[in-house]
């Protein structure tokens, strides 16, 4: 490869680390939030927007963001959820996930998803009737009503809870809760008009949350916030984006109103946990995402149609809240069967839930691969590794043409030697020399930059899969291997455990000098794939190619160990063609020669000799 492709190829990576230092060592700014904060509980200022229905009034549905009072509460018990339902409102906002750790520590306890009005980052779900016509407020169940619960007080699959309201003028309200052994929950709701007069009412549902997460990542390559589909559209919004909302009169808030024709849903998103309403597929409704600066809320909604309860008859509308895990596979069977072990309909999109990125035909494909080879092989580091070498045997036809160019052109050296001594400073000359000498020899200087083209893509697609992924989460590998998703626990700082003090911790200064055995194994790799070949004569470029796997070293030693696993498999495997071919080819690579030469000091080129040379140009 001549010395300008070098060069781009040099731009393009050390472009390409620039860019990942920057936001490994400067990552956006997190805002401090105080748990302890007061919250605020203002009726006025949370009330859901105003909306205009065919033949009534400007309507409201009641506040999703009432004082916290004593109410009786159900309890909510499944395989992977426990929590429970206040009676007041109706309103889902007391729930744990079973299933995870917040941390790897056993005493870390399990992930809290869901909060009540009253404690830290309230976080709930609230459904109810929007008046319209001549009914108003007060005939409506809303987010302060008193719900009588008929039956069972313990919500579990197979086992829904009931609850029941009179509005005292011939509007009787009755809700079914039910649970799958998952994260779905379907809320039935029920309107009997024993009245004389027609009555016109909307459902809703409300996601509520009191302030920004205080555990938001804020890091580029994950979507924290509202994430919407409408009518096969996705849209992501971060909390930022949402708190910079134009104000919509008709709302009363800050917000954004889309009117969906045939399918969606709308929630909030974590890195890992989400909870989204998910309205009747196939009908029209309308998605509401909004922020209530004076009570510092945001809020997701959707509105169901009007209907028309005419006297004597009932009418019954559906919904689903999904509060839980983005695992892949449970969000999969939402998508394509509706409910697990229940007959609804599919949600179309559900899967794009998870962030997948720029890259999702890569990203997407990669993860269902590595998600299968997990499930055969019962081990997510084995997964990896065995990931790699599928990927490598894909790119293998075109890597082999890219190794066979490279090795044509280090035997075209001698020639293009004797070309820069022919030419001497013209430059067009060399250049069109050059191309003619490539041509002859049926070379292609830029195949040689391929491997690096097809790793760039598959890097990033597999970092954002390792990086966003729920099944990456504390997936051990071996020994102190015990989390993929973060970085290598082990350090140089205390000799990989040997010495009694602790390793630094990983978002400190310290972590990415004193790095473990995964990033010093991936520098190793590097270096080892580096020495197949004879060092570049230019001495910037040899300076450059001697720092290079160095530089990744400490750079990557701060990622994810499971990408650090695919990187150092993927450089072995390299190595292992790029000799394979380079031998078919009659070159044998003088692997320890090389490795010699590199520790050999340079001798300085005599200025009586740069004279002789300038004089024989």
């Amino acid at each position: 490869m001549d010395d300008q492709n070098k060069n781009l190829i040099l731009a393009t990576v050390l472009s390409f680390v620039v860019i990942m230092v920057w936001f490994v060592l400067f990552p956006p700014p997190e805002p401090v939030v105080d748990p302890n904060a007061p919250t605020v509980t203002a009726t006025d200022a949370t009330t859901p927007p105003a909306a205009v229905q065919p033949g009534g009034t400007a309507t409201a549905t009641a506040d999703g963001a009432a004082p916290a009072a004593e109410a009786p509460r159900l309890t909510i018990d499944t395989p992977e959820l426990t929590g429970s339902i206040s009676l007041l409102g109706g309103r889902i906002d007391d729930l744990e996930l079973k299933t995870y750790q917040q941390t790897l520590d056993e005493d870390s306890g399990i992930v809290r998803l869901l909060a009540p009005v009253g404690q830290p980052n309230a976080y709930y779900a609230l459904f109810g009737w929007g008046p319209a016509g001549a009914l108003g407020f007060e005939d409506v169940p809303g987010a302060n009503t008193e719900w009588m619960p008929a039956g069972g007080g313990t919500l579990s699959p197979g086992q829904p809870v009931t609850l029941r309201w009179d509005n005292g003028n011939g509007l009787n309200f009755t809700r079914e809760i039910s649970v799958d052994e998952h994260f779905m929950f379907t809320v039935t709701e029920s309107v009997q008009n024993t009245g004389t007069a027609e009555a016109r009412l909307f459902p809703y549902g409300i996601v509520a949350r009191h302030g920004k997460p205080t555990n938001l990542e804020n890091f580029f390559v994950s979507h924290e916030g509202v994430v919407a589909r409408a009518d096969g559209k996705l849209t992501e919004t971060d909390y930022d984006d949402v708190a910079d909302l134009p104000l919509v009169e008709r709302e009363g808030a800050q917000a954004t109103v889309v009117e969906a024709q045939t399918d969606g849903w709308i929630g909030f998103t974590d890195k890992y946990w989400m909870t989204v309403l998910v309205p009747e597929q196939g009908k029209p409704f309308t998605s509401v995402t909004k922020f209530v600066p004076q009570a510092n809320i945001y809020q997701t909604e959707t509105r169901q149609a009007v209907v028309a309860v005419a006297p004597g008859e009932t009418v019954t509308t559906t919904q689903r809240l999904f509060a839980g895990a983005k695992r892949w596979e449970t969000l999969r069977a939402y998508q394509n069967e509706g409910a697990i072990g229940a007959t609804a309909q599919p949600i179309p999109g559900f899967i794009d839930t998870i962030d997948w990125g720029w890259f999702f035909f890569l990203t997407k494909p990669i993860f269902a691969l590595l998600h299968w080879l997990n499930a055969t092989i019962g081990n997510m580091g084995l997964a990896i590794i065995a990931l790699t070498f599928i990927l490598k045997l894909l790119v293998l036809p075109l890597a082999y043409k890219s190794y066979v160019s490279m090795a044509r052109m280090k035997e075209l050296q001698p020639e293009m030697e004797a070309l820069k001594e022919r030419a001497g400073d013209d430059k067009q000359m060399m250049q069109r020399e050059m191309m003619k000498l490539y041509k002859d020899k049926k070379v292609n200087p830029a195949a040689g930059c391929l491997p690096i083209l097809i790793q760039i893509p598959i890097f990033f697609a597999l970092y954002k899969v390792i990086f966003v992924t729920i099944e990456l989460r504390h997936a051990p590998f071996f020994g102190w291997l015990n989390d993929l998703s973060a970085p290598d626990s082990s350090s140089i700082f205390n000799l990989f455990g040997l010495l009694p003090w602790a390793a630094p911790e990983p978002t400190s200064i310290l972590a990415l000098i004193f790095i473990g055995v995964l990033p010093i194994l991936l520098g190793i790799s590097m270096w080892l794939q580096q020495k197949l070949n004879p060092a570049p004569t230019d001495p910037t470029q040899q300076m450059i190619f001697a720092w290079m796997p160095w530089v990744f070293m400490f750079m990557l030693g701060g990622f994810a160990s499971g990408l650090v696993v695919y990187w150092i498999t993927n450089n072995v495997i390299t190595f292992g063609q790029q000799y394979a071919i380079m031998r078919s080819h009659g070159h044998k690579p003088d692997l320890f020669g090389n490795i010699k030469s590199s520790f050999k000091r340079k001798q300085p080129v005599p200025v009586a000799d740069k004279s002789v040379k300038s004089k024989k140009k």
